[in-house]
């Protein structure tokens, strides 16, 4: 049995997916837009040892599978097919013309997956060291790589879409400014943004609502690309950036904190803890606002430690339904006042991403490795069908720390242009 013989037991034959091996099998029409090749047998080996998307993951970032045209119209059309659409007899005969020798094959991961050994040594997840140490594998690739996925704006963060026309600089001005109206930003009030990124709400704040805005970051290069921005851009005496770890935050006294994109990184069992900090960190009456991805529901596992995402992308990242997180909000002192789900926004923010990265392709190998850049092109592109199809969410939760009295101090209802 050929390569060809058994992609297409599993994709089916009605895939519209043109395949090549260096068997020198085939399968699928010529004239397909999409195409898989796999190039040589190191490919076979990360498959039969990882099956599943790990395999596939380490074929196509090593560069033994190529994928010739749309990731994302590859991924669409083969997200619901696994090897066990397969009859136990179809896996058998395969197995047996593939041999033993896959199985057997050494052949290290990719340079860019992240070693557990490696992290373990650093201490039980979320320990300081290893947050540091995650988060550095995934921010600290290139400031310049990030420029041309992210444009201008440099938000790493799901956007807000006005309109399905929007651009993304203006989707991403008004993720920062919901954020800033549901915290009710007035001048000479303090904001504390945490996993602050490039520094995009801290600027945003204090140049839009004249805030005194501090955000601290675990990546030293987005702490250093935040300060030069903030100079150049006159904001100074208002915004400040440093690179640390949030629980090293020594100033309290805050009207509002901004938690976007960070939570991910916080891990379910330190939840508590994350929460009781911010809420030490407002006065009476200041607001938080959680804006990060979640689970659909409470059902799934929080962490998928042999998946793709986390071998490559986020290690150690976890994902809670808003339910959880809402609880733990709540349990800690917080009373909620607001709740969305922009699942639909990160789509669209992900195929801006996407494009981005295809116009700089060549520029972007250059700067960081095709292995690395090929990270990016499947994991970006896996997230645009993650979100349409309800595997993962986008949920702001919008929370306010009560007086002693119980007042809120919100409006009894939020302005017209607050979406």
């Amino acid at each position: 049995m050929k390569l060809a013989e058994i992609f297409e037991m599993v994709v089916g034959s009605e895939a519209g997916i043109r395949f090549r091996a260096y068997d020198g099998s085939k399968a699928g029409p010529d004239s397909a837009d999409i195409g898989v090749e796999v190039k040589s047998p190191i490919a076979v080996a990360y498959l039969a040892q990882a099956p599943g998307e790990l395999g596939l993951a380490r074929a196509y970032v090593s560069g033994h599978l190529d994928v010739d045209g749309d990731m994302y119209s590859l991924l669409a059309r083969m997200w619901s097919l696994t090897i066990n659409d397969i009859t136990t007899a179809q896996k058998v005969a395969a197995i047996r013309a593939l041999g033993v020798k896959p199985l057997m094959m050494r052949v290290p991961p990719p340079p860019q997956e992240v070693r557990r050994s490696m992290l373990a040594k650093m201490g039980s997840r979320h320990a300081k060291q290893r947050d540091a140490e995650a988060i550095h594998h995934h921010y600290d690739v290139s400031n310049k790589f990030y420029s041309w996925v992210l444009g201008p704006s440099m938000a790493y963060t799901c956007a807000v879409y006005p309109t399905e026309e929007s651009s993304l600089e203006e989707a991403q001005y008004a993720k920062f400014d919901l954020v800033a109206k549901k915290l009710g930003l007035k001048p000479g009030m303090r904001l504390l943004d945490v996993g602050c990124g490039w520094g995009g709400m801290v600027m945003h704040a204090a140049r839009e609502y004249g805030v005194k805005a501090l955000g601290v970051t675990l990546s030293r290069q987005q702490a250093e690309w935040a300060q030069k921005a903030i100079a150049e851009a006159g904001l100074s005496e208002l915004a400040e950036v440093r690179h640390m770890d949030y629980r090293d935050v020594q100033e309290s006294g805050f009207d509002a904190v901004s938690s976007i994109g960070l939570t991910e990184h916080i891990g379910k069992d330190q939840l508590p803890f994350y929460f009781k900090f911010l809420y030490g960190k407002l006065v009476p009456g200041g607001r938080i606002l959680n804006h990060c991805i979640t689970r659909p529901t409470g059902v799934e596992k929080t962490i998928n430690a042999g998946g793709f995402i986390n071998r490559y992308v986020f290690p150690d990242g976890e994902l809670e339904s808003v339910g959880h997180l809402i609880r733990q909000m709540e349990d800690l002192g917080f009373e909620i006042r607001h709740e969305e789900n922009l699942r639909e926004h990160y789509a669209q923010t992900l195929r801006h991403w996407c494009a981005n990265l295809d116009d700089h392709w060549d520029e972007a190998v250059e700067e960081v490795g095709q292995g690395t850049a090929r990270v990016w092109r499947l994991y970006m592109a896996g997230c645009v069908v993650g979100f349409e199809r309800n595997k993962v969410q986008l949920h702001q939760v919008l929370g306010v720390k009560l007086d002693d009295k119980g007042v809120a101090g919100v409006p009894l209802r939020p302005a017209l242009d607050w979406p």
